[in-house]
C-alpha cells in the first residue's frame, strides 16, 4: 500500500491577504451556491468542491482575523 501523498498546502503556507470580511462573505456564499448542484458521486467534482471550500474558508477566517486586528 502506497502511503505517500501530496498535501493540499505545504507547510508554513501563507494565503494572500482577504478582501474585507463583507466581500469574503459574499464570494464564499458564491461558492457554496456553485457546488451545492455538483454530483455526490462524481469523485473529481467532490474534490474540485472541497479544494475550493478550503480556499474559501481558510480566506474568510483570515478576514475575520483581520477585521479583528489579530495577526497571522
Amino acid at each position: 500500500m502506497d502511503t505517500t501523498y501530496e498535501p493540499l498546502r505545504e507547510p508554513g503556507y501563507t494565503p494572500p491577504d482577504p478582501g474585507s470580511l463583507a466581500a469574503e462573505i459574499a464570494h464564499t456564499r458564491e461558492v457554496i451556491a456553485e457546488t451545492a448542484a455538483l454530483n455526490i458521486h462524481d469523485h473529481m467534482a467532490m474534490l474540485q468542491a472541497a479544494v475550493a471550500l478550503d480556499c474559501r474558508v481558510r480566506a474568510l477566517v483570515a478576514a475575520f482575523d483581520a477585521e479583528r486586528g489579530e495577526a497571522k
